[in-house]
């Protein structure tokens, strides 16, 4: 198809507060109040994080992944919840349903946030401008939620105008206006760079986007090599990364947080196998297996370490999962470490219907079978009904 334009046309959308806001849709009595999801905060001593909070609790200075202990000082009289995942899938697919609307091309980034081509289809509605308003509306009326909304000629652009466009906004950057959009921005405001990269740039006399473009890329190479170059060009708008929308999604993931620094090795195994035994189930229902297995362990003072490991075939067994988070805690582990949480990963995913071999595996068949009878008792009595064997 001969493309309508001549240049790519992305759109970069982000549901504003999407946890907390939903809970605000379902119990409008918590319209107008700071909402925070996450740990439960037992008083100021839990011990988890904030997975997200309503614009009324960033007022409070209240922020995703914030331990939750300081968020209820900042705010004890916010209303805070555990969530409810299964429902926020639930309308994550409803979202994604009416984003196949407007386009095939389709990157989803998590549950709440995407990437959309619309080079090939934004004509139907005479404008992207004219689409993504289409967009916004169709998410308002029909789930009586808020999105934000950035369109550019290149992904990075359209990711910063959403931002800059919360909440509930819509931002179009076009061709033209990309260097006097981003000039005066922050340098983080780039994918990429962190807090060294950032107090190095900041001993250059580097605090805007703008004060970037204006080191040549011999100066950028010798600090931060081939980093810096890529820098330099996202600096200009240059962002080749294409909308890949045949992409699974990324990883699924299940993580604990101990209610007081860990020590006992054996204690965190059999948390180990518990994840290891809801992340099964999980790719299960999702119809996926995985070729990497990986951990995140967070130990007290919030230092956090991830170790991974590829496998030969793709899985979705716990015995496979939990074997191979357990070897890589081991690898891990010293004597006396105090852990503050622990998570397993599951990542590479491929097509559910490609075989990983010529030949039938009779003991994959037998493992299969005794998963999905597991599967189908949990369904019908409830999780706690049956329990795997570590």
């Amino acid at each position: 198809m001969m493309s309508h334009s001549s240049e790519k046309v992305i759109i970069h959308l982000d549901m504003d507060a999407f946890f907390a806001a939903i809970e605000q849709r379902d119990n409008p009595s918590l319209m107008g109040k700071p909402v925070v999801v996450g740990a439960d905060p037992k008083g100021g001593t839990g011990r988890g994080v904030v997975s997200t909070c309503s614009y009324e609790a960033r007022v409070f200075g209240i922020h995703s992944a914030m331990p939750i202990s300081q968020a209820y000082r900042l705010c004890p009289k916010a209303t805070f919840l555990p969530g409810d995942h299964r429902k926020y899938n639930r309308v994550s697919k409803q979202i994604f349903h009416i984003l196949e609307r407007y386009t095939p091309d389709i990157e989803p980034i998590s549950i709440d946030e995407a990437f959309l081509d619309v080079t090939e289809t934004f004509h139907l509605h005479q404008t992207p401008w004219r689409l993504a308003r289409a967009i916004k509306t169709d998410i308002r009326d029909e789930l009586n939620l808020a999105v934000s909304i950035g369109i550019a000629p290149v992904k990075m652009v359209a990711k910063i105008a959403s931002d800059e466009s919360k909440p509930d906004g819509l931002l179009q950057i076009r061709a033209d206006e990309i260097d006097s959009f981003l000039s005066p921005l922050p340098v983080t405001r780039l994918w990429g760079i962190g807090k060294k990269s950032k107090e190095v740039f900041h001993r250059m006399g580097v605090f805007t986007i703008g004060d970037l473009k204006k080191l040549s890329s011999k100066q950028v190479h010798e600090r931060f090599g081939e980093n810096g170059l890529h820098w330099l060009r996202l600096a200009s708008g240059i962002d080749p990364r294409e909308v890949v929308s045949d992409r699974e999604s990324k990883s699924i993931s299940h993580e604990h947080t101990f209610e007081e620094d860990e020590s006992d090795s054996q204690k965190v195994t059999e948390v180990l196998f518990r994840l290891a035994q809801k992340l099964s189930r999980r790719l299960r229902q999702d119809g996926i297996k995985g070729r990497c297995v990986s951990i995140k362990i967070r130990l007290k003072g919030f230092q956090t370490f991830t170790r991974a490991r590829t496998l030969g075939t793709r899985t979705n067994f716990v015995d496979d999962i939990n074997q191979n988070a357990l070897d890589l805690f081991k690898d891990f582990y010293k004597a006396g470490m105090m852990i503050r949480l622990i998570g397993v990963r599951v990542s590479e995913f491929d097509d559910p219907y490609f075989s990983d071999g010529l030949f039938i595996d009779e003991k994959k068949v037998k493992k299969e079978k005794v998963h999905q009878a597991v599967d189908s008792l949990k369904d019908r009595f409830g999780d706690k009904v049956i329990h795997w064997g570590p």
